[in-house]
């Protein structure tokens, strides 16, 4: 009779497989101090409740490059933590593909000509070799160095990176006309002011003293951690005349009356570039709509003159996740200009990561959500998913419809109601925030809870009081469309309830939980509900949503609600 063998497996946390994909277990002790230290190199694909799917991309790999990682302190997060041997092949992949970073750089030699200059002889000859890149090339000063024409260095990043390869700008900025600005210590609104220890680090981390090694990057910082107060820290370190530019006219406004309220600038400073004025002035702050407009798509983006009608030192891109692409193109016109990304998310959705790396630059700074959480800086929040039957009058529509079909029937079941009627219930003395996509259905609810509604067609003036109403408390419960997704400063608001969301969208789960992230007075906690109809596809969409807040940290507590809890609603 054969002898069985047992072994105690080691005990990692980590399962690292040859397709670079990682499995990480929650249970695991470590597993809170593993998944930070996987997040700097690794993106979160699937998160069921057992077991996590990380993903190193290349584009991970850079970031954490360009953030100060080394490949041995990459390499011994996953030898420490790792449950078995890790495939041979996933060692050399961290090794060649971080090794690519700083083996191209762009930089302006002794006579001040533009030059790419590679590592080796064999790497120049392999990037000369591709057809779209040829065109964009000068001539070769030496085997590894050669002219770039000035109009060219954004574009050549930009493909570069499709080849896999990312380009180190070296190359410096123009100084933009001087402007004077500082902080006030105590605001106009009577309070005292300090910028936190985290929103300097992260703007003299984006700065870099002035040096060429700095001035082109992402900050990520949580939602309602402050990251308008980082583009006022790096225009005070920069002292130059700056572009914003910001999702909405919302946005627009907040930005302007944050510069007026912490900082010495004045109201004959700050100009409003948006379909309603066309203002220029040493800082300008401009809408993506109103660059991206035009009467037909065969015309070209005039305001985006707007981009070279000034000397800009700086240009803020506030929620740069949300940049359109026609905007991206003209940033590589703009590469000698210093620029800074904002945003809670470098996810996007249109897969366009590389041309934020490329022509935004890398991220180069990152805290953590849970970490400031601790610190309170932002609020606890506990996550909720309400799982809705759908009625049976609806079922079978539901089963004969195409996918958007069904995707619409789902997000707009009427159940939801009476679900949000007794999370309404259960909060009574807080503010609360109802949040979806699909007019009809926001308009149903505003009915039957006698709430106000804001969404697009909402003028700015009436939103504005509407949004004082709910601060103060005079409105306890708002209604508000995807227009309130982004620059909707609500600090006490302390629940929210989604009740349909754009399909599986993680920058927008995570934009709507920063609606009530900012700290509350009392340093109450925050709830986010998610309703979501049971059986539907609304279900898959629900679990990709909700992949980078669980990145950050956030648990969902899945609730069933039963199918005779709400009869009346059929």
């Amino acid at each position: 009779m054969k002898k069985t063998i047992t072994t105690t497996p080691p005990n990692g946390a980590l399962i690292i497989q040859s397709d670079r994909s990682i499995l990480i277990e929650t249970a695991h002790d470590d597993y809170e101090v593993v998944r930070d230290k996987l997040a700097v190199f690794a993106e979160l694909v699937k998160s069921p409740e057992h077991i996590h799917t990380y993903k190193i991309t290349n584009i991970s790999l850079w970031n954490a490059c360009a953030a100060g990682a080394s490949i041995d302190e990459v390499i011994a997060v996953l030898t420490t933590h790792s449950r078995y041997d890790i495939p041979q092949n996933i060692i050399a992949d961290i090794h060649e593909y971080m090794s690519r970073y700083g083996s191209i750089l762009l930089k302006h030699d002794a006579t001040g000509a533009l030059v790419l200059k590679t590592k080796s002889v064999a790497l120049m000859k392999e990037i000369v070799s591709y057809k779209n890149i040829r065109p964009l090339i000068g001539k070769a000063v030496n085997s590894k160095t050669v002219h770039i024409p000035e109009k060219n260095r954004g574009t050549i990043k930009q493909l570069l990176i499709k080849h896999n390869f990312p380009v180190e700008d070296l190359a410096g900025y123009t100084e933009g006309a001087p402007l004077s600005l500082g902080f006030r210590e105590r605001t106009i609104s009577g309070e005292d002011f300090n910028v936190r220890s985290y929103q300097d680090e992260a703007a003299t981390v984006f700065y870099a003293g002035g040096g060429v090694r700095g001035g082109s990057g992402v900050i990520t910082l949580p939602c309602g951690a402050g990251k308008t107060i980082v583009g006022l820290q790096a225009m005070v370190l920069a002292q130059t005349q700056t572009l914003i530019l910001v999702t909405n006219v919302t946005a627009a406004r907040q930005w302007r009356a944050e510069l007026l309220n912490r900082t010495t600038l004045t109201e004959h400073d700050i100009g409003e570039y948006s379909g309603e004025r066309k203002e220029i002035k040493p800082v300008t702050i401009a809408t993506y709509q109103i660059l991206t407009y035009r009467k037909k798509k065969t015309d070209d983006f005039k305001h985006f003159a707007l981009f070279h009608k000034e000397k800009w030192g700086l240009i803020i891109y506030d929620e740069v996740h949300l940049l359109p692409a026609p905007v991206f193109r003209e940033c590589a016109h703009v590469q000698s200009r210093r620029r800074l990304g904002l945003t809670a998310t470098l996810v996007r959705e249109d897969g366009l990561e590389s041309d934020v790396f490329s022509l935004i630059g890398p991220k180069k700074y990152d805290v953590p959500w849970k970490d400031l959480e601790k610190q309170g800086w932002i609020a606890s929040a506990q996550c909720y998913e309400y799982r809705v039957p759908l009625p049976e009058k609806l079922r079978m529509k539901y089963a004969v419809a195409d996918i958007r079909k069904k995707f619409r029937i789902a997000s707009e079941n009427p159940r939801k109601l009476a679900v949000a009627r007794t999370i309404i219930k259960r909060h009574a003395d807080e503010n609360i925030l109802i949040i979806g996509m699909y007019l009809e259905q926001l308009d149903t609810f505003a009915r039957e809870l006698n709430a106000p509604v804001i969404s697009g067609k909402t003028p700015y003036n009436e939103r504005e009081v509407l949004f004082n109403a709910f601060r103060t408390g005079t409105i306890k419960v708002l209604i508000v469309s995807r227009v309130a997704n982004f620059a909707v400063d609500l600090p006490d608001a302390g629940v929210a309830i989604q009740v349909s969301g754009l399909f599986g969208s993680r920058q927008e789960e995570a934009q709507r939980l920063g609606r009530i992230l900012r700290p509350k007075s009392n340093n109450a906690q925050a709830y986010f509900y998610s309703l979501i109809s049971q059986k539907t596809n609304e279900l898959d969409y629900a679990a990709r949503r909700q992949l980078f807040l669980t990145e950050q940290g956030y648990r969902y507590t899945i609730m069933n609600i039963k199918e005779e809890a709400d009869e009346k609603n059929k």
